[in-house]
Formats: C-alpha cells, sequence, structure tokens
C-alpha cells in the first residue's frame, strides 16, 4: 500500500465527511499540475477541515507505514500535518514540484514549514528536496528542526556525511532525542566519533552533562581518544556506565574488550540484547 493510500485511509477515519470530499478533490486536481497558487491555497486550507488532533496510529498503521516506506514513522504526525503531505504527494513527481515546494517553504508559518519538512518522509524525487532539508537542520526553530531530523528516513537516506554528521550534532546541542533519529547506527562514521569525542570533552571540561546517547554514535568508529572517554563514562553514572558499556560492545577495537572486562554482568547483558539503547 503506497503512503498515498495510508494518509487517505487514516483520514478517512479522522475527518468529517465533506473534509475527505474537499481533500480527494483538491488532491485530484493537484495531480493535474494545477497552478502554483491553487496548490498554496489548498496547501494552507487544510487546517479548517483536517483540525489538528494527533493521528494517533495504531502499531499496525505504523507497520503499514513502514512497509511502504523503510524507516517512515509518522507516530508523531498530527491531522493536519497528514492531510498536507497528502496533497503534496499527489502533486506530480519532478524537479518543478519540488521548487515549487521550495517556493511554499519561503512563506510557511511554523506548522507549514514542518509538514513540509515531515513531508521529505514519503515524497518522490528525493534529491529535488535536499536544499530544503538541509536549510532545516539549520533552523533555529526546533520544532522545524525536529520535523526533518527525528522519526523520519530521509537525512539518513539523502544527506551527505558533511550534512548528516551536522545534523547529529545539533541534536545534542538543542537537547532533541537523539535516539528518535532513524539510521542513526546505519550512518555512524570515523569524523562524527571525533566531533563527538570533542563535544564531550568540552562537556566535561564545562562540568556540563551531555546524553549518555552521544556513546552510542562513538563507540563503532572510536579511536583511542574516544576510548579514554569512554573508560571515564565506566566511572560515571550508572545509566553512562550502561551506555559505555553498549558503546564498547560495537567497537571492534582490542582495547574496546579490554575495557569491557571490568564490567562483566553489563556485558553479558549487552551481548544477550536484554541491555540496549532502547531501555538503556
Amino acid at each position: 500500500m503506497s503512503a498515498q493510500t495510508l494518509l487517505l485511509d487514516w483520514l478517512k477515519s479522522r475527518m468529517a465527511p465533506q473534509g475527505v470530499a474537499w481533500l480527494e478533490e483538491k488532491a485530484a486536481l493537484l495531480a493535474t499540475g494545477a497552478q502554483e497558487k491553487t496548490v498554496s491555497l489548498s496547501f494552507s486550507s487544510c487546517l479548517r477541515y483536517s483540525g489538528k488532533s494527533p493521528l494517533a496510529l495504531a502499531h499496525a498503521d505504523l507497520q503499514a507505514a513502514r512497509a511502504a516506506v523503510p524507516g517512515w514513522n509518522p507516530g508523531d504526525w498530527t491531522c493536519d500535518q497528514a492531510a498536507r503531505i497528502f496533497l503534496l504527494v499527489s502533486l506530480p513527481p519532478g524537479s518543478d514540484s519540488a521548487k515549487m515546494m521550495d517556493r511554499l517553504y519561503q512563506t510557511a508559518d511554523v506548522a507549514e514549514a514542518v509538514a513540509l519538512q515531515k513531508a521529505a518522509a514519503v515524497l518522490a524525487f528525493p534529491e529535488g528536496h535536499l536544499a530544503r532539508a538541509r536549510e532545516a537542520i539549520r533552523s533555529n526553530i526546533k520544532e522545524v528542526f525536529e520535523a526533518i531530523t527525528l522519526r523520519n528516513p530521509y537525512p539518513a537516506d539523502q544527506f551527505d556525511v558533511i550534512g548528516w554528521n551536522q545534523m547529529v550534532v545539533k541534536t545534542f546541542f538543542v537537547e532533541s532525542p537523539t535516539q528518535e533519529i532513524e539510521g542513526l547506527d546505519r550512518r555512524a562514521n570515523p569524523p562524527l566519533s571525533r566531533m563527538l569525542t570533542d563535544l564531550a570533552q568540552e562537556r566535561w571540561a564545562a562540568g556540563r552533562t551531555f546524553s549518555p546517547q552521544l556513546w552510542r554514535c562513538l563507540g563503532p568508529c572510536a579511536d583511542d581518544r574516544g576510548l579514554d572517554g569512554l573508560q571515564k563514562a565506566l566511572a560515571g553514572s550508572p545509566v553512562e556506565k550502561r551506555a559505555a558499556v553498549l558503546a564498547l560492545a560495537s567497537c571492534p577495537l582490542p582495547r574496546a574488550a579490554t575495557l569491557l572486562q571490568a564490567e562483566p554482568a553489563l556485558a553479558a547483558a549487552a551481548r544477550a540484547g536484554s541491555l540496549t539503547w532502547e531501555n538503556l
């Protein structure tokens, strides 16, 4: 089942029939290549028909979403976001529609900008939306930043190493839940590991705390400095210790195995899968 079909199915059970009829009518119009003014008016008018209640999707719905688009997680979407994104996926795929969405983004309010960023998860012609997604990771508006960063497969699939690393590091600065980044383990890389080692050292030197999820991004590619940091984390709070063990368990260097010998019970739990980043 396509993302467009799923969105409409979810909205049919959450919107009044006249609202659904309006949405289907506009989607059919947009699919024919409607004028930009029509697209803009339809996009901005969605709220009056959809409302902004949470979609509150069931587990089966979320499974269907991931089957349609790997990594797609609309678990936090609202009805107005789903309705707006349904219209966007109705547009003819290609550079013209992508450029039109860029222009929509330049005049969007925060709610509209969030919908445009979340839409990247399901839009066709992904390369056409890269500049807009990169703009979001530079945004000072946390909701916009998190719309592209969290529960969205687009960055992991489309960002280069530089863009990906900038995004991940920023999540720690703005204290977003890094564990909700799709593809976090898959996109681990040595430059990111070094950047996060530096960040940990800076925070420690300033007497400041940071999310223990930082070690998740560092472990697979840790160098000697990174292992020094993990050794220090092993002597920290219980949650820091568990995070360090998980990171060390993902590190292929012999020294990591040696450090794990100091915490045999936690190391065994990590190997058995009873200690994970999700239950940290």
